[in-house]
């Protein structure tokens, strides 16, 4: 099988599957190593194939999917609450990012899209496994959300809002981050 076949059968895999697709199982189908895997969706992704990766796999977004960029602002006990509210709307955070004024933008995939994700993040973080960003920058950041219309993304924003979690954009709003909300 050639790499351009490869690529086309993983994609088809993908595209295919209701669930997340390991790169175990990628590899057993494929008759190639994980590592190959990895370096296949990395080239698939460059191509500008929305391919994601979750605890359980990989799965690709259509691009029939739309995504946002919200200015968030909340404590670190609010976390669980504000993601919950974003995926039980039937979207998903796909990143969270912030605007340090020393380290410009940080950024960190979360590709979270079901409670059992938030339940799993959070309990990382309960652990002392990791920090939120949001701790830097006196609960300030952003969020990627990803969602299958528009219509969903409003939901998420009008819940973000009526929950007290939407933060204002600023007239200091890096030069960088303009690019997130120029087609918002």
């Amino acid at each position: 099988m050639t790499l351009k076949e490869r690529h086309s059968e993983i994609l088809h895999i993908l595209k295919q599957s209701e669930a997340a697709v390991s790169g175990s199982a990628l590899s057993s189908q494929l008759g190639v190593s994980r590592q190959i895997i990895v370096s296949d969706i990395e080239s698939l992704r460059a191509e500008g194939n929305m391919i994601l990766s979750t605890p359980k796999g990989y799965i690709i977004i259509p691009t029939q999917y739309v995504e946002r960029v919200f200015k968030v602002r909340h404590t670190v006990n609010e976390t669980e609450k504000e993601l919950n509210l974003i995926v039980d709307l039937g979207a998903e955070v796909k990143d969270v990012f912030i605007s340090h004024h020393v380290y410009n933008e940080i950024h960190a995939k979360l590709n979270i899209a079901s409670r059992h994700d938030v339940n799993v993040f959070c309990d990382d973080i309960k652990q002392g496994k990791s920090s939120p960003l949001l701790t830097i920058t006196n609960g300030y950041h952003y969020h990627t959300i990803v969602a299958k219309d528009t219509a969903t993304l409003t939901r998420v924003e009008e819940a973000l809002r009526d929950n007290g979690f939407l933060a204002p954009l600023t007239d200091y709003e890096p030069a960088a981050l303009t690019k997130y909300f120029e087609n918002n």
